[in-house]
This record gives structure tokens, C-alpha cells and sequence, in this order.
């Protein structure tokens, strides 16, 4: 195995935590990196969502509801699919003061499908709650939430996780020895592949892939949603495949995050399917009906008034509903 002339350094475990001022704690560099991308994403999906007419800010609604059960979906997954790592003779499982514990996420330990799938129900519950069709927000988010995804990778680089099988590439990742993830028996030198950085660009190339086709075809009811779980689920199969330390978990010899990339491919197809031949045009409101949200500047004056008058005028130039207009009805003779 080649030395490490040629490589991509991983950072020390002194840059995992940061320390801050004045304070006795640290804070994770992985937790703050998703922070960031949380908050990009937030930001461009809200600009989205106003372009289409919906409430400036009602981003943040939604997002009370997804975060959460976003960061306890992604837990929950990766303890079933890790369940050696907490379910074992004296383990310590339920005390979230404990090093070890299922509650204990700042030691590390996420699953993005499983974040996907509680952002999603934290979605529809915040949809509901702001009236905000659900099919509207997800395709406001998905590119954005592609986007997040590709500055959380950097997180893993921090961690010196998501890497896979040795290597003797130029760009192969340098991993300290003592990893937990390292197979035993491998030389300290050994390069492995970069996965964080292959997700990464493939997720950047994603976005862009999705916002060209969106304007290109207009793609709305879930179709935005749909080519994102594709895409992202087309790349994470693959590296997920060549993964040094993939889920425990295996069905027919292949892991839990494979099949569940695979699903998500699936998934993607028959939303894409669905929505075209239930909602050939396109959407009409951001909002359901009755729940629409009216601008505080679209207040009706006079001359407006006198506008929507015209338009509703019948045949003979009348406005509807005036009293010259109910005069010369057929039902008035």
C-alpha cells in the first residue's frame, strides 16, 4: 500500500470539538457544520417557497416541526442498524448522562434516512399546521436539502468517518490508526477512498442537476421531491456498496443503507409516476384551499373595485351584480 506522500490528510481529534469562551463545555464540529447547513438551506428554501407566493418566514414554522424529529429519526435509525453498539451485557442504554446511551447524539451516531423520514413527518405536521400543501414544501427543500447534505458531509471529514475500502489513489484518505472503523490487520499507512468527498460533489452536482430540470420542465406536485430521492439515492447505493464501515444490519448479504438507497430510488419513481397522472398542470396555490395567504400590501381600493367590475361584466358590457344588471336578467323579465 502506497505511503502517504500522495493523500488527503484527515484532521487531528483535537479539531472534533471546539471549545468555547468563558465556558466549561465544547461544542461538536460536526454538529456545528450541520447547523450551518440547516441554516442554508432554510435560507434558500424560504426564498423558494416566497417565489411561488407563499408567507415570507413560514420556512420556520415547518422547520420547528422537521428539526426535531428530523435529529430523532436519525438516531433511532442508526441504533437499529448499529444495535451491537448499545444492546449488549452491562451496556448502559437508557441514561442519557452516561457515555454509551441511545440518547447520548453528541457522541456521534446518525443516520441521514432515518433523518429524512422524521424531517418528512415533521414536514406534513407543520404543513398541516400552516396550511402550506406538503407537496409544495418539498419540492421547495429538496434541492436545498441536497445542498445541506453535501456541507454536512464535511462534518464526516472532521470525524474521520464515511470512508471506504483501501486505496492507492492520489486522493486516498489518511484515517489515524486506533479507528474503530479500520479492519483489523491493515497497515498503519493504508489510504482509503474518500467517501465524504465523493458524496459531496455528487450532491453539488445533484443541485444543480434538479433546479435546471425544474425550469426546464416546471416541475411541480412532488416531482422536485421525486428526482432528488433519485438522484440521492442512485450515489448513496453505490457508496454506500464500497463502504468500510457500513450498517450492521444486512438483508441477503447486502447492508440496511443500500436497501434503503435503493428504496429511496423506488420511492422517487413512483412519486414522479403518481403525480404526473394525477397533476398534469400545475399547482395552483402554494396553500391548500381555504387557506390561502393573502399579502398585506394586495388590500382592494376603489379603482380595484371598479377593475373587477369590468371583468365580471356580462354579455351586454353590465357588470355582474349591479342593479342595472339584475334589471335586464332573464329571471327579472
Amino acid at each position: 500500500m502506497s505511503g502517504w506522500m500522495t493523500s488527503i490528510p484527515s484532521p487531528g481529534p483535537e479539531w472534533a470539538q471546539i471549545p468555547l469562551p468563558f465556558w466549561p463545555y465544547r461544542i461538536q464540529t460536526y454538529a456545528l457544520i450541520i447547523l450551518v447547513g440547516i441554516i442554508i438551506a432554510a435560507m434558500w428554501t424560504s426564498r423558494r417557497l416566497t417565489q411561488r407566493g407563499a408567507e415570507p418566514g413560514v420556512v420556520l414554522d415547518i422547520l420547528l416541526c422537521a428539526v426535531p424529529l428530523g435529529i430523532v429519526g436519525a438516531r433511532l435509525y442508526h441504533v437499529v442498524t448499529h444495535p451491537k453498539d448499545f444492546f449488549y451485557p452491562g451496556a448502559n442504554i437508557w441514561n442519557p448522562f452516561q457515555p454509551g446511551s441511545i440518547w447520548a447524539i453528541w457522541e456521534g451516531g446518525g443516520a441521514i434516512f432515518g433523518a429524512l423520514i422524521g424531517g418528512a413527518i415533521g414536514v406534513w405536521l407543520g404543513c398541516r399546521w400552516t396550511g402550506l400543501r406538503f407537496w409544495t414544501f418539498a419540492d421547495a427543500v429538496a434541492p436545498a436539502l441536497l445542498l445541506a447534505q453535501a456541507i454536512g458531509r464535511f462534518g464526516n471529514y472532521f470525524n474521520q468517518e464515511l470512508f471506504g475500502l483501501p486505496t492507492n489513489l492520489p486522493w486516498g484518505l489518511q484515517i489515524d490508526a486506533g479507528n474503530k472503523a479500520i479492519p483489523v490487520g491493515l497497515p498503519d499507512d493504508t489510504l482509503f477512498q474518500p467517501l465524504f468527498l465523493y458524496e459531496m460533489i455528487w450532491n453539488v452536482i445533484g443541485v444543480i442537476v434538479i433546479v435546471f430540470l425544474q425550469r426546464k420542465f416546471t416541475l411541480q406536485w412532488g416531482k422536485v421531491l421525486a428526482v432528488y430521492l433519485i438522484w440521492y439515492g442512485l450515489g448513496r447505493s453505490y457508496l454506500e456498496s464500497i463502504r468500510i464501515d457500513p450498517s450492521e444490519f444486512t438483508f441477503l448479504g447486502i447492508p440496511s443503507n443500500v436497501w434503503a438507497a435503493f428504496g429511496a430510488v423506488v420511492l422517487g419513481v413512483i412519486i414522479f409516476l403518481v403525480q404526473s397522472r394525477r397533476h398534469p398542470g400545475l399547482e395552483p396555490s402554494p396553500y391548500r384551499p381555504g387557506r390561502e395567504w393573502v399579502r398585506p400590501d394586495a388590500a382592494v381600493d376603489s379603482d380595484d373595485t371598479d377593475l373587477e367590475d369590468e371583468d365580471t361584466a356580462d354579455a351586454d358590457g353590465v357588470p355582474a351584480g349591479s342593479a342595472s344588471a339584475k334589471a335586464t336578467s332573464p329571471t327579472n323579465g
